[in-house]
């Protein structure tokens, strides 16, 4: 039913005349591709989590405990800090923004940081994890010992984001690729450490090599950005305002609820899982089955930081359009290809090493969100136009409705009772972001129909303002 929408508004949204311009479709390509390895290398960590786990003791047990608690309240916890990536590609212009930024990140990093610590070691874990998700009991006790390993993940990601919109501000996205790298290798070795060693829990072997790789990434790029720091200018160009902490919080505010309203969902499908039939497999397929999906989507992903980034040239639109046109496109169809093929069944058997029964589950489930590929490139378009206008409130008000969609189609597969769990969970992932994605081009196209016009019209531009 969505499939008919989706490649409407992909196509009466994306598709315009092509005329000259300055920036071109290969020279997006060039910048697009590191941040792009970049997310896929990121996305790899998730399914080699669950290829290590899947062959270590009690598999079900612990990749369960990591997708339904340690992820999920990992990433919620951080949500705050993830678009601190935009935030320092938008605004990292001039050494006076650079330090205010850096003072914001760490006061960020240190308060979550805390905040995680609280969950992880006190009591208040049992009342978020057996009170208010309700998971089943086998996975407690590993999902707390994994939790309580992940306390440097915040941090870390924090000073790795705000350190990688520099970079990319400032013409160095292939750097960001190769920390990436270094992230991944990092990882693959704790992996490697933990899965030879044999006696260690999954749960610990995974979260040990996720911390790892994070804090070895942040090392580098933070080392990487230093020659930018001593050749950035000082102060702000005579045509932008500069950044005070008021501006800067008008600015960040909406941007930081967005992600903690879309990871809410995380937790809130935990609990809705654990009260479905098929739980344990449903939380033990989970993570397997979104990895696979995020690994692909995240090319998607590195379309936003693109966007800001050319935003400001001339003419640049068609070439955008037309990228995330044919991005959209492939991602979905690559995504197709894996699932209408035995691509899908060597995956969740022979590579992340699932049982038969919980293969097939995963590969039914599959189908539900071939087209999620193709809504995270025209999130990032539009998301991309909206920020690029600061009007960051759109983007959060876009969450709501992802919120809402997605809880009621939890509840009512709670409710009913009649569908395993992951299928209710994919299916309200995917309708969510439909929803979301439809919003946020309705609200973002006067943005483009304004900037269309006054690039056509030079001597009717008016001077931007803000930060």
């Amino acid at each position: 039913m969505g499939w008919p929408i989706i490649t409407t508004v992909l196509i009466s949204s994306m598709s315009a005349p092509h005329t000259a311009h300055t920036i071109g479709t290969r020279q997006i390509f060039e910048t697009w591709w590191p941040l792009a390895g970049s997310w896929m290398l990121m996305g790899i960590e998730l399914p080699l989590v669950s290829v290590v786990m899947g062959r270590l003791a009690d598999p079900e047990i612990h990749l369960a405990a990591y997708g339904g608690i340690v992820f999920p309240l990992s990433l919620l916890i951080e949500a705050p800090i993830i678009m601190m990536l935009a935030a320092s590609t938008a605004l990292s212009q001039n050494w006076q923004a650079y330090r205010l930024l850096r003072r914001f990140m760490i006061q960020a990093a240190t308060c979550l940081t805390g905040l995680h610590i609280l969950i992880a070691f006190t009591p208040l874990y049992d009342i978020l994890v057996i009170d208010m998700l309700g998971v089943p009991s086998d996975i407690i006790a590993p999902g707390r010992d994994g939790l309580q390993l992940m306390t440097p993940w915040t941090a870390a990601i924090a000073l790795r984001r705000f350190q990688q919109g520099v970079l990319i501000r400032f013409g160095k996205s292939r750097v960001v690729a190769s920390g990436t790298a270094v992230r991944l290798i990092t990882h693959i070795s704790a992996l490697t450490t933990g899965y030879m060693i044999g006696t260690l829990p999954g749960i610990i072997v995974a979260t040990s090599a996720m911390v790892a790789g994070v804090i070895a990434e942040a090392i580098l790029i933070n080392r990487f950005v230093q020659p930018i720091l001593r050749q950035m200018p000082h102060t702000a160009l005579p045509q932008h305002t500069p950044l005070t902490i008021k501006t800067l919080t008008q600015f960040y505010a909406p941007l930081a609820l967005t992600p903690m309203l879309n990871l809410m969902v995380l937790p809130l499908a935990s609990a809705a899982l654990s009260r479905m039939p098929m739980a344990v497999e449903s939380l033990a397929v989970l993570p397997v089955l979104m990895g696979l999906s995020f690994t692909i989507r995240s090319m998607g992903l590195a379309f936003h930081e693109v966007v800001l980034t050319y935003l400001d040239q001339p003419d640049v639109i068609p070439s955008l359009q037309q990228f995330a046109r044919f991005l959209a496109i492939g991602t979905s169809s690559l995504l197709f290809t894996i699932t209408a093929t035995p691509l899908s069944h060597i995956w969740f058997s022979t590579v992340a090493g699932l049982s038969p029964p919980l293969t097939t589950l995963g590969e039914n489930a599959l189908w539900l969100v071939v087209f999620l590929p193709a809504l995270t490139v025209m999130e990032s378009w539009y998301q991309g136009l909206l920020v690029h206008s600061h009007m960051t409130r759109a983007v959060t008000k876009s969450v709501f409705v992802y919120l809402v969609v997605t809880t009621s189609v939890l509840l009512t597969g709670v409710v009913s009772g009649l569908s395993p769990g992951l299928y209710v969970s994919v299916s309200a992932t995917f309708l969510g972001f439909l929803m979301q994605t439809i919003w946020l081009h309705r609200h973002s196209q006067p943005i483009l129909d304004r900037l269309t016009v006054s690039r056509a019209q030079p001597e009717k531009t008016m001077p931007r303002t803000g930060p």
